[in-house]
C-alpha cells in the first residue's frame, strides 16, 4: 500500500466498477462527484468544482473547464486526466506553471468515435429521420438516399480516429483523399489513402469528415468559403470538436441547399451557450442528423477510456510517468 494523498475525485458519468476497483487496488481512494440530474461537469461552475476538488490529488474529468484560477486554488491536486482526447479545455500554460500534469485518454474511444462517424453518414446519406418521421405521421412514401458505397469521403485530420475510419470505410470501397499536417506516406501506400489539399477534398467528396484537433489554426476550417466549395449533394459530418464547424454558416449552407445534408455530434453552443439558438435550428432541419457529443460514450469506449485515465494518475501519484502518448503537460521539475 502506498501513502501520501491519493485522494481521486471523478467528475465524469459512467464511471465503471472495474475501473474504481483499480483505483482502489492502486492505494487510492477514488469518489465519484456528484451531479446535478442531467448535467455533466462542464455545467459545473468554478465554485463548484472547487468545493468538489479540494483535497484531491487526482482529477478525471470530463468536459469542465480547467482554469488557471481553479489550478491555483487546489495545491493538493498533482494530476487532470480527461476521459477523452481533446484537451482545448484545459489551460496547459498554467498547469505547467503550478506543477501539475495534464494527460489525454489516448487510445481509449477512437474505435467508438469511428463507429459513430461512420453511423452519422448512413443516417443522413440514407434518410433515416426524415423518413421515420414521415412514418410516425402515416406517410410511407420511400425518399431516396444516397449510398456511401463507392463514394468519396475527404477526412481532415488523419489521426487514430481518421485512421480507425479509413479501416471500417474499406469494406465500403470508397475512395479516401485526407487532409492532414502530418503525412504518413508509408500508410497512404498501404491503404490507398491519398493525401491532397483541402480545397481540392472538398470539391471532390461526397462525404467530408473533420477529425482534426481544435487550435487556433482550426478554427472555422469549414466556413462558409470551404462549404461553397463543397458539392451540392454533399454531406458534412463533426464528430470531433465544436468550433472547427462555423454553425452559423453551415445552417445557412443547409436551408440555401449549398450541401445536402449533416451529420453532427458537436456544436459551437457547448462553449458558447449565446449560441444555442443555431444549434436547436439545426438540429431541427429535416437533413440534419444530431447527437448530443455522444460518439465516444459507448459502454466499451468509454470502459476504455476511464481505464486509460486512471492508469495516467496512479503513474503521476506513483511518481512515475504515464504513456507519454497520453501526456500532454508535465510541470513536475525532473
Amino acid at each position: 500500500m502506498t501513502s501520501g494523498n491519493r485522494r481521486v475525485v471523478v467528475t465524469q458519468r459512467f464511471f465503471d466498477q472495474a475501473t474504481i476497483d483499480y483505483l482502489t487496488a492502486a492505494g487510492c481512494e477514488p469518489v465519484q462527484a456528484e451531479l446535478p440530474p442531467g448535467q455533466a461537469d462542464g455545467n459545473l461552475t468554478h465554485q463548484e468544482l472547487k468545493e468538489r476538488l479540494t483535497g484531491a490529488a487526482g482529477w478525471i474529468v470530463g468536459h469542465a473547464r480547467v482554469t488557471r484560477e481553479l489550478l491555483a486554488e487546489l495545491p493538493d491536486l498533482k494530476i487532470i486526466s480527461r476521459r477523452g482526447v481533446g484537451y482545448d479545455r484545459v489551460d496547459l500554460a498554467a498547469a505547467r506553471d503550478l506543477g501539475k500534469v495534464v494527460c489525454i485518454a489516448v487510445g481509449g474511444n477512437h474505435e467508438s468515435v469511428a463507429d459513430h462517424t461512420i453511423a452519422l453518414m448512413l443516417s443522413v446519406g440514407h434518410r433515416f429521420r426524415e423518413t421515420q418521421n414521415n412514418m410516425i405521421g402515416g406517410n410511407w412514401a420511400i425518399l431516396l438516399g444516397s449510398d456511401l458505397y463507392r463514394k468519396t469521403v475527404g477526412i481532415i485530420g488523419l489521426g487514430r480516429i481518421g485512421k480507425s475510419l479509413v479501416q471500417r470505410l474499406s469494406g465500403f470501397e470508397v475512395k479516401v483523399l485526407a487532409y492532414s499536417d502530418v503525412r504518413d506516406d508509408a500508410y497512404a501506400a498501404q491503404t490507398g489513402v491519398r493525401y491532397v489539399g483541402l480545397d481540392e477534398l472538398l470539391a471532390r467528396s461526397d462525404y467530408v469528415s473533420v477529425h482534426a484537433p481544435l487550435t487556433p489554426q482550426t478554427r472555422f476550417i469549414i466556413g462558409r468559403d470551404a462549404l461553397s466549395k463543397m458539392k451540392p449533394g454533399a454531406f458534412l459530418i463533426n464528430a470531433a470538436r465544436g468550433g472547427l464547424v462555423d454553425d452559423a454558416a453551415l445552417l445557412e449552407a443547409l436551408r440555401a441547399g449549398t450541401i445536402a445534408g449533416a451529420g453532427l455530434d458537436v456544436y459551437l453552443s457547448e462553449a458558447d451557450p449565446a449560441l444555442k439558438p443555431v444549434t436547436q435550428a439545426l438540429i431541427e432541419l429535416p437533413n440534419v442528423i444530431a447527437t448530443p457529443h455522444a460518439a465516444a460514450s459507448s459502454r466499451e469506449g468509454l470502459d476504455r477510456t476511464n481505464m486509460v485515465a486512471a492508469r495516467c494518475v496512479v503513474a503521476v501519484l506513483d511518481g512515475s510517468d504515464p504513456a507519454p502518448e497520453c501526456v500532454v503537460a508535465d510541470g513536475r521539475v525532473k
